[in-house]
C-alpha cells in the first residue's frame, strides 16, 4: 500500500489559532500524504498560516462546509481520502488505522467515532450533546443501523465513495448526509472509536446549535423522503386513513340505524381524507419503484467506474 495516495482534506474558515498544530500532527501521522487546506473565505490568515506548515492551499468562495467538501472531492483525486476539521478537535494518532482500514478495502468510510469515546466529558456545549443523541437516534431509527456517531468530521473514504457521493448539503448538514448515503447504498462502514478534545480556548465554533441543528432535522427529513418515500408517503397516508375513519365510521353506522346521512358535510370531509390517503399511498409505491430503479443505476455506475480504474 506505499504507492497509495492519500489526501488528507481540512475544510477551514478562521482557525488561525489551530491550523498549523492540525497541519504539522497529520504531516507527522502520514509523512507521505498530501495536506490540503481549502480556505472558505477566512480573515484571520488562515490560508497563510497553513502555506508556511506546508499544507496545499485552495479556495472555495462559496461559503458553507458542504460547498467547500462538494469542491474538495471534484477537484483532487486519491486513492484515501481523511477528512478533518482544523479546529484541533481530532487526534492525528487514529489517522493511519483509519487510512489503512480503507486501502487494504475493509471500508469505504471509517467513522471517527467521538461519541463513544470522550465527546460528552470534553464538549461544553449540552445542547450540541443533545443534538448528536438526537440525531443519532431519529437516522439509526428511519434508516435501520446502528451508526453511533453520525456527525463526526473525522472520516476516511475510499476512491469510490468519494467519486460517488453527490453533494447536496451547503453547510454543517453534509455529515448526516453522507451517513444516509453510505448506509442506503450499502458501503462498508466501519467505526472507530477517537478521543475528542474540546477547542482550545479562544477558538470559536463555527456550528449554530439551533440554526444548524434545524438543517440537520430538515435534511434527515428530506433524505427520508427520497431514501425510503413508501415509509415517508405511507405515514401520511396512515394518518389521513384514521382520520378518514374518525369521520367516515360515525356516520356509517348512522346510516345502517336509521337509512339516512344526516351529516353530509362530515362524509364528504371523510371521503376527502380517504382519497388523499390513497394518492399518498399509490404516490409512495411509485416513487418507490423510482428509488429502486436508481439503485440499480448507481450499482451500474459503480461497476463501470471500477472497470475503468482498472
Amino acid at each position: 500500500m506505499k504507492d497509495k495516495k492519500i489526501a488528507v482534506l481540512i475544510p477551514c474558515y478562521n482557525e488561525s489559532m489551530t491550523i498549523e498544530k492540525v497541519v504539522k500532527d497529520y504531516k507527522k501521522a502520514l509523512p507521505n500524504a498530501d495536506i490540503y487546506v481549502y480556505d472558505n473565505n477566512s480573515t484571520d490568515g488562515t490560508d497563510k498560516i497553513a502555506k508556511k506548515a506546508g499544507a496545499i492551499v485552495r479556495y472555495e468562495y462559496r461559503q458553507g462546509k458542504g460547498n467547500v467538501i462538494r469542491t474538495m472531492f471534484r477537484e483532487i483525486d486519491a486513492d484515501c481520502y481523511l477528512m478533518i476539521d482544523g479546529d484541533d478537535t481530532y487526534p492525528a494518532e487514529n489517522a493511519k488505522e483509519m487510512c489503512d482500514l480503507v486501502l487494504s478495502g475493509r471500508a469505504d468510510m471509517v467513522i471517527g467515532d467521538r461519541l463513544s469515546s470522550t465527546y460528552f466529558s470534553e464538549n461544553k456545549r449540552p445542547f450540541h450533546n443533545f443534538g448528536n443523541r438526537i440525531v443519532r437516534f431519529l437516522i439509526n431509527f428511519l434508516f435501520k443501523n446502528k451508526v453511533k456517531d453520525i456527525m463526526t468530521g473525522y472520516r476516511a473514504f475510499s476512491k469510490e465513495f468519494v467519486k460517488g457521493f453527490p453533494v447536496l448539503s451547503k453547510g454543517f448538514e453534509i455529515e448526516t448526509e453522507m451517513t444516509i448515503h453510505a448506509v442506503d447504498k450499502n458501503f462498508k462502514l466501519v467505526e472507530v472509536p477517537v478521543d475528542y478534545r474540546d477547542r482550545p480556548k479562544g477558538s470559536v465554533s463555527k456550528l449554530n446549535t439551533y440554526s444548524d441543528g434545524i438543517k440537520v432535522i430538515r435534511m434527515i427529513a428530506t433524505l427520508f423522503k427520497e431514501y425510503k418515500p413508501f415509509y415517508f408517503f405511507g405515514l401520511f397516508a396512515l394518518l389521513f386513513l384514521i382520520l378518514a375513519l374518525i369521520f367516515g365510521i360515525p356516520v356509517v353506522v348512522e346510516y345502517f340505524k336509521i337509512g339516512l346521512v344526516p351529516r353530509f358535510p362530515t362524509l364528504i370531509v371523510a371521503s376527502i381524507f380517504l382519497v388523499l390517503s390513497m394518492l399518498l399511498w399509490i404516490t409512495g409505491i411509485i416513487l418507490e419503484v423510482i428509488v429502486k430503479k436508481h439503485k440499480q443505476l448507481y450499482e451500474l455506475y459503480l461497476n463501470l467506474r471500477k472497470d475503468n480504474d482498472k
